[in-house]
């Protein structure tokens, strides 16, 4: 009796290289060239410390430009140390900011702020990541009594912290609700040159216009080595500021080398045409595996977050090979970065390592 022999299994892609720069994040990259050449463009001399430098005066007349008003910009060192300085400048310990349960200052800033100013954070379901202005209303019965945390500002990010866009015109009905109670508006804007490149808009109509009161204007995770910046769209609200950004230790001894890479960024819109390849790039991305069989893109990406499905299985072996977040473990959905840097190159080869590390776990799972 003979036996039919039994069929090979497929064969399986060959893994590649990892590729060379990282989906991990965008916070992963390196800086810009023009960001390093205006670092050493402003180490030649010497300029007086905190602030009262040419560079520093320069940056803030460029952010003056860019929002073509009057506002008021405090460099400081990192995004956590923004917010928290930029919203303990206008809260009081009595207060409370309401922002959204998947908030960067709700989940990732460790309670920065609520250690720091003594303020309460709010968490509100969201919608895809965004604040509908209804949200608000629940906690505005609160206000006037005594035994409840007074709500004070409303605190939303764009691009937000799952890939997603708030229009003009939902930041502007978020800001009338809240301007209505008597509340402020803050905006991280960690990704703000994402936003503004995937809209196809400008600071001006997307946050001035809007009625935001003020923001943080995010650099770091858009070439910039270190820095960050908080935009007073509304001057007053910047009387305590530089006491608060001081006392969190968000005050550069050096100011210069961030005012240097501000400049650098805004000079010639570099940071929106950084930002406009970074999206270019999660595109791309998300149409290379979009065929790729066990994988699923969960949506169309807005900016450059590419959040997928992959089989369970695969998930561990992709990150020892190319390291990246989880996002959700429980769904299986994961999330791949891109940045300025991020080549052409680097998005085939990671697509082809995941295709050949999903068909591989498909296949034995199978």
């Amino acid at each position: 009796m003979t036996t039919s022999p039994r069929p090979e299994p497929p064969l399986t892609p060959a893994l590649p290289p990892p590729p060379a720069r990282s989906f991990a994040s965008d916070n992963a990259a390196g800086a810009s060239p023009e960001v390093i050449a205006a670092i050493a463009a402003a180490n030649e001399g010497t300029a007086l410390a905190y602030g009262d430098d040419d560079w520093t005066r320069r940056a803030s007349q460029a952010f003056r430009d860019l929002f073509d008003a009057p506002v008021e910009s405090l460099l400081c060192w990192s995004g956590t140390g923004a917010n928290v300085a930029g919203l303990a400048s206008v809260l009081q310990p009595w207060q409370a900011v309401v922002s959204t349960e998947s908030a960067h200052l709700v989940v990732d800033e460790c309670g920065a702020l609520v250690r720091f100013a003594g303020v309460s954070v709010v968490p509100v379901p969201h919608e895809h990541g965004k604040l509908a202005p209804e949200a608000i209303d629940p906690y505005l019965q609160w206000l006037g009594s005594e035994h409840h945390p007074q709500p004070a500002a409303v605190s939303i990010t764009q691009s937000t912290e799952m890939g997603t866009l708030y229009t003009a015109d939902e930041i502007a009905a978020v800001c009338e609700r809240a301007h209505a109670n008597d509340l402020l508006v803050h905006v991280d804007g960690a990704r703000i040159a994402n936003a503004v490149a995937a809209a196809g808009s400008d600071v001006r109509t997307m946050i001035r216009d809007t009625g935001v009161d003020l923001m943080t204007f995010g650099m770091t995770k858009n070439g910039a080595v270190s820095g960050e910046a908080i935009v007073y769209l509304r001057p007053a609200l910047a009387e305590r500021a530089a006491f608060v950004r001081k006392q969190a230790g968000q005050l550069a001894s050096k100011s210069r080398f961030l005012a240097a890479q501000a400049l650098a960024l805004l000079e010639d819109d570099l940071w929106v045409r950084n930002a406009t390849h970074a999206n270019a790039m999660a595109a791309e991305l998300a149409r290379s595996v979009a065929g790729i069989p066990g994988v699923e893109v969960v949506a169309p990406p807005e900016v450059n977050a590419v959040f997928v499905t992959v089989p369970a299985a695969a998930i561990e072996p992709l990150q020892d090979w190319s390291f990246f977040w989880d996002w959700d473990r429980p769904a299986s959905v994961v999330r791949w970065m891109t940045s300025f840097a991020t080549t052409a190159e680097d998005v085939e080869r990671f697509a082809a390592g995941v295709r050949a590390i999903v068909a591989d776990h498909h296949v034995t799972a199978g």
